[in-house]
């Protein structure tokens, strides 16, 4: 029997969202295609990836190509220390590509994908292998906002567009920029499918009352103090907090979940309301689920305002300053958006199946029957 040749993607450990979209597509696509081997390149957590991809061989490679954004918190961003870092990736790109092409050349890599680093497409052209890239944003337009700061992110931006244009394709995903530095795009429409709503169990795990209104928390850290805890335990006779652990305090108003007890777009599909700031996977998955959003600003983070567009056309949403969030005051916010009225619109859906036929004829394989 021949072995197909191997599906190598790669993913920015920058945020979960990143992650998100490529196990959406990487699930689609074992369906139909289980015979190709799929190797994942990335430094997610490991329990991020088996939360998000049941059932679904892979091996996996630690590695890291880009630097994303360094974050102080889960909101807030340092600039000055992500020039540092991307300095530093830039002072080892050689290595790292020659690196990869060794690596491509020894796994058969039949095809590359990356979401979103640039270095592993230049390694996949050195080879001549089929490469793709996928996105609703490249880091040479995220860096773009901080030239004027400060000159020394120029060879930086130039490098991550060299690199780029390597690839044969973007599928641009919604809620996107113009992407200019990709010649080649294709609209891809949204990925995420709904989550099963499970509340029950949620309740049973978690201890949450099931008479109140429930709230998740979606943030991977939250520096709340003893004041503004305080603040959000004040709320519960008619709201109760959930959690994704590692993210959780003791208290009779919080209440974590597992990774490894329930799959986040059950969670998701099982609360009344998302706080969160926005990004990719968590504004896709409350528009497929229908899920209202509070949503406190990024700054220094150009996506912000085309992920804010897209709540605002899709979502029932309200705005919370990121002062309001630190201090756990949250009731204004909550009692606004409830009396707001469902959107009119949807973006279309599907993504997944679509990114999924499209690999598959970059591979040259059929879908099984």
């Amino acid at each position: 029997m021949m072995i197909s040749p191997a599906l190598v993607y790669y993913i920015t450990a920058h945020g979960f969202g990143h992650g998100v979209r490529s196990c959406d597509i990487l699930r689609a696509f074992h369906h139909a295609y289980p015979e190709v081997p799929l190797i994942l390149v990335t430094d997610l957590p490991e329990a991020f990836l088996r939360n998000r991809l049941p059932g679904v061989p892979y091996q996996l490679r630690r590695a890291v190509f880009d630097v994303g954004m360094v974050q102080r918190d889960s909101v807030r961003v340092d600039v000055d220390e992500t020039l540092r870092a991307a300095q530093a990736l830039l002072d080892t790109r050689a290595t790292l590509i020659s690196q990869e092409v060794a690596f491509l050349n020894e796994h058969a890599a039949g095809l590359v994908v990356c979401d979103i680093p640039a270095i592993p497409l230049e390694a996949a052209a050195r080879l001549d292998i089929p490469r793709l890239a996928i996105g609703n944003f490249s880091w040479d337009w995220i860096y773009a906002d901080f030239l004027s700061r400060d000159p020394a992110w120029q060879p930086i931006i130039e490098s991550f567009e060299a690199d780029y244009r390597q690839a044969d394709v973007l599928l641009r995903l919604p809620f996107a920029d113009e992407m200019a530095v990709f010649s080649n795009q294709v609209d891809i429409p949204v990925l995420a499918e709904p989550g099963t709503a499970r509340r029950e169990e949620l309740a049973e795990l978690t201890g949450a009352p099931r008479d109140r209104t429930w709230v998740l928390l979606s943030f991977s850290s939250l520096d709340w103090d003893a004041a503004a805890l305080q603040r959000v335990e004040q709320l519960a006779d008619e709201y109760a907090f959930l959690t994704v652990l590692p993210l959780g305090w003791p208290g009779r108003n919080l209440f974590a979940v597992d990774r490894d007890d329930m799959r986040f777009p059950d969670v998701l599909a099982s609360v009344d309301y998302v706080v969160t700031k926005p990004g990719f996977g968590v504004v896709s998955e409350c528009v497929v689920n229908r899920k209202p959003m509070i949503y406190v600003d990024r700054e220094d983070f150009a996506e912000y305002a085309v992920l804010e567009k897209a709540i605002q056309r899709y979502l029932r949403c309200r705005h919370i300053p990121a002062a309001d969030l630190y201090r756990g005051d949250l009731a204004e916010a909550l009692a606004a958006i409830a009396d707001q009225p469902e959107p009119e619109e949807s973006p279309a859906a599907g993504g997944a199946a679509v990114v999924s036929r499209y690999l598959a004829d970059c591979l040259g394989v059929r879908e099984q029957q």
